[in-house]
């Protein structure tokens, strides 16, 4: 119930109603509507130009979430410089480890390749920083794939490294023979005149002349298969099987230093010069099988032998004289 007011009238001496007219209670009315709609603006523009109050706790989330972002971008700075040095790495397994030891070069799809099919970064989805997260995430696969891939193909180059040396242990790549006890290279391989028949034959061999009792060497790596008198014509002789294809043969041998079934290594004396089986006089037939086929040792002496003292063995080789067999 609105209040009724009054005034003293002075004329009359009494007091009268005061009577409202109904347009500046209207009037009123609006003032008061557009006081509260001016009011609320201002307080909003207020509101919007005010700082916002963080918490304590949001002000320590927001820290994290820029030193994230400082960390995930140093990360990706040492990822490049990690696929750097990983690109010079697999540049010097391609072009020159894998090319030496004979092995194919590794593609650059495959060591590169990513990683198809289903989305495996799913769960990382739906973050302020989900992209820089995702990306940094993939790089990081693709190069932890390249280091498992170069691991492979080092442990291969390792084996074939190794295998590598084996078989230069293995080749006879030294004269029988030391320099300093030969007498003479009798004869080489090819066509020779037969001491016997004296008519041309195919010498499959090399023939060293020394003293009788001269030190036969193994010429590499090997295993004696045979160390007998039981081949027509070789008398006292000795095998060893080098692997990789490869057989020597030491023949008219005075005595054995070795039997069947041994191992030997490359410079251990086998034998001894003799003169046994069909043989003119001491010194050592010596013969290399490649693939059970008679091929010229002369192509394996540069184990022991200056280009100056091969150049000598070679032309002696070559002449055409009588063989010792």
């Amino acid at each position: 119930m609105s209040k009724v007011k009054y005034y003293y009238d002075s004329e009359t001496l009494s007091y009268k109603k005061i009577e409202q007219k109904k347009g500046r209670r209207l009037g009123i009315i609006l003032l008061g509507i557009t006081g509260s709609f001016l009011g609320g603006f201002i307080l909003l523009m207020v509101y919007l130009n005010i700082p916002e109050i963080e918490t304590p706790k949001e002000k320590a989330l927001k820290r994290e979430l820029k030193n994230m972002e400082l960390q995930y971008g140093l990360l990706n700075k040492k990822m490049d410089q990690i696929q750097d040095v990983m690109a010079n790495i697999e540049d010097r397994d391609n072009s020159i480890y894998r090319l030496y030891f004979e092995a194919n070069p590794i593609p650059d799809e495959q060591r590169m390749a990513g990683f198809g099919g289903i989305n495996r970064y799913k769960d990382l989805e739906g973050f302020d920083n989900s992209k820089l997260i995702i990306e940094t995430t993939k790089r990081m696969d693709i190069l932890t794939k390249r280091l498992v891939v170069q691991s492979k193909s080092l442990d291969e180059i390792a084996e074939l490294a190794k295998e590598k040396g084996n078989l230069l242990s293995a080749i006879p790549a030294i004269q029988p023979v030391n320099n300093e006890d030969l007498s003479r290279i009798a004869s080489g391989y090819g066509w020779r005149n037969d001491p016997f028949t004296k008519v041309k034959k195919f010498h499959y061999g090399m023939d060293f002349t020394a003293p009788r009792g001269t030190p036969v060497y193994a010429t590499g790596d090997g295993r004696v298969v045979r160390a007998d008198s039981r081949s027509t014509g070789y008398g006292n002789h000795i095998r060893i099987d080098h692997g990789y294809g490869y057989t020597s043969l030491y023949a008219h041998l005075y005595k054995y230093n070795v039997r069947r079934g041994q191992r030997v290594k490359r410079g251990d004396v086998i034998g001894f010069v003799g003169s046994t089986g069909r043989s003119e006089a001491p010194h050592l037939h010596y013969e290399i099988f490649k693939d059970d086929k008679r091929i010229n040792p002369i192509n394996f002496y540069y184990g022991n032998l200056s280009p100056e003292e091969f150049g000598k063995v070679l032309e002696r080789a070559q002449r055409e004289n009588q063989s010792l067999d």
